[in-house]
């Protein structure tokens, strides 16, 4: 219409007048030529090639291949998920602050590119994306944890986070946000960790009230086509599922320990057991001290919609007014591992606020869940690529993601390009002794350079 009328373009105003810093012009996003990438280039992030070995051995461009991820005529699907894990990593929050790295050379060389594509190619490449996408990677990393020995799947703890919305979207439907202690307009994921490792195994975003609690069984499910088998064990608290799902889980024989809710009439008759009924027991705890509690344990508690007895422990002395109810349909396993197990569900809330500090899903601003779907994938994947880094670094077995950021992945340096080589000079900082100590190879071969060989060194 205003063509029609005649009316030339508006021209774009300096940056200056726009208000806020001008940004740097960056070089258009394509895949790199190795032949035309300079000797020597100066870096902010260095570091974060340290993770492209733990990659490599992880097989993420297998990964992407199974999830069928797309690309464009000028960027690979690999580099389009490297950009984005790239963000991850250097702890940028939102993917429109990836000016703040898109023309770091370093970045750059990190997924393939020339720079990393511009914020808007990036938010919208998840508009092109199903969630069978996301669980076919998943499935290929859970895959190679469990071959890395990264998971062991012998124990699961799952728990739902709710990343709010900041918009009035009517269509987004509200969900409990713990931080804002209050029902509000969010988006439900969906998390498991495996209980032994810490390690982030699943996320899930596409999900809706009217099927969160059957998301137990899709995540059961998924298991099943990764490792062959059912779980074993899940851990999870009395909010996750409902009591015909429990119900369901056991006819799979699948385990499970989750809370029950203090009833009346269960703490009425509690209260009037005899003394004797209840056996004191001695639980460690963090710090090498122990918590004296006192246990009754009933091998065959009923309740009102599961479809037959099981067994329920009845736990005092955790600090609360009326005892804690645990129910779990394993009637073998110790009463001290059932509580110690159910204990050390809170480590998903943990590694949760790990990934919300260091990875940045709840600074997402989408209200479509299949837009968060990806986001959420991806921390997942940061999660784990930061677990298999931190194993490789001596005395650094337990250290949270932001400390590997703070320390390693945000290091600077020099890029050199010699003869098919590329060699990445560190600078030289605190804690530079932990790389020279580190189990990092000699050299990698990286597929996404044309098969370039990868090279560290420590100034």
């Amino acid at each position: 219409m205003i063509a029609a009328e005649g009316l030339p373009r508006l021209w774009r105003r300096p940056g200056a007048e726009r208000g806020g810093p001008a940004r740097e012009i960056q070089a258009r996003a394509e895949a790199l030529d190795f032949a035309a990438l300079p000797e020597r280039a100066e870096t902010r992030l260095a570091g974060l090639l340290l993770v492209i070995p733990d990659l490599i051995a992880l097989g993420l461009p297998d990964m992407v291949t199974a999830a069928s991820y797309p690309s464009t005529p000028r960027i690979p699907a690999l580099s389009y998920l490297l950009s984005l894990l790239a963000l991850k990593l250097t702890s940028t929050r939102r993917v429109s602050h990836v000016y703040d790295i898109a023309a770091d050379p370093g970045a750059a060389l990190f997924a393939g590119l020339t720079a990393l594509p511009k914020a808007t190619a990036l938010t919208t490449y998840s508009y092109r994306l199903e969630h069978h996408k996301q669980a076919a990677f998943l499935a290929a990393l859970d895959k190679a944890a469990l071959a890395a020995g990264l998971a062991d799947g012998e124990a699961l703890n799952l728990d739902f986070h709710a990343v709010m919305y900041w918009g009035q979207d009517p269509v987004l439907e509200k969900h409990y946000v713990p931080r804002r202690s209050q029902r509000t307009r969010s988006v439900l994921t969906f998390f498991a960790e495996d209980a032994g490792t810490h390690t982030l195994l699943y996320a899930n975003a596409d999900l809706s009230k009217a099927s969160q609690n059957r998301e137990v069984i899709a995540f059961a499910d998924h298991w099943k086509a990764v490792t062959g088998r059912d779980p074993a064990l899940l851990i999870f608290d009395s909010k996750l599922t409902t009591q015909a799902v429990l119900a369901e889980l056991d006819d799979r024989g699948i385990g499970f320990i989750t809370l029950r809710a203090r009833h009346p009439g269960v703490t009425k008759a509690l209260a009037a057991l005899p003394a004797t009924a209840w056996t004191s027991m001695t639980l460690g705890r963090a710090g090498n001290t122990t918590r004296r509690v006192k246990v009754h344990d009933d091998p065959a508690a009923l309740l009102s919609a599961y479809p037959r007895p099981i067994r329920q422990l009845a736990v005092t002395g955790l600090g609360h007014d009326q005892p804690t109810l645990l129910i779990t349909n394993r009637p073998a396993l110790p009463a001290r591992q059932v509580i110690q197990s159910y204990a050390r569900r809170m480590n998903i809330e943990q590694r949760l606020a790990e990934a919300i500090s260091s990875f940045g899903p709840d600074a997402l601003a989408g209200a479509v869940p299949l837009n968060v779907d990806l986001d959420v994938v991806l921390s997942v994947l940061a999660h784990t690529v930061c677990a298999a880094l931190r194993r490789r670094l001596p005395g650094y077995a337990t250290a949270t993601p932001d400390t590997l950021q703070r320390r390693f992945l945000n290091t600077g340096g020099i890029i050199e390009n010699h003869d098919g080589q590329i060699t990445i000079r560190l600078n030289r900082r605190t804690y530079s002794p932990i790389l020279r100590q580190a189990s990092l190879p000699e050299t990698t071969t990286v597929p996404w350079w044309d098969s370039r060989t990868l090279r560290y060194h420590y100034d």
